[in-house]
């Protein structure tokens, strides 16, 4: 089963992520002490579900829907797989791939992710 996490604040204003079996499974509002200078101090946590079968649907649609220039990303795990989504840039890898994960972290530090939001964990 594909489990992930989406911060609302993430998606760009006026996207519509509609994805077949998707569901929220969890919505909690955190304040967060750590934030980069351009992102807000509060964010809406949006905890989500779904089959396997939907992942490619998934990370396409985040690819496009997140806010670009920001430094955000969104990321689930799937089927033995961590997935890291950029605007417009996927990284799917195996977990435990640590050459692979570096690959998916050096591309969130050049694009602006600040380097204490990079901690995913696989």
């Amino acid at each position: 089963m594909l489990q992930g996490r989406i911060i609302a604040e993430s998606l760009r204003v006026g996207c519509d992520l509609q994805i077949r079996d998707l569901r929220i499974s969890r919505i909690d509002r955190q304040a967060v002490s750590a934030a980069a200078g351009h992102q807000p101090d509060v964010w809406t946590l949006l905890d989500v579900a779904g089959p396997d079968d939907v992942a490619e649907e998934l990370a396409s649609a985040l690819a496009d829907a997140l806010v670009e220039g920001q430094g955000w990303y969104a990321d689930f795990r799937v089927a033995g797989d961590h997935v890291v989504i950029f605007p417009g840039r996927i990284f799917r890898y195996a977990i435990g791939d640590d050459a692979a994960r570096a690959e998916a972290v050096n591309f969130g530090r050049r694009s602006g992710v600040p380097p204490h939001q990079l901690d995913w964990g696989d």
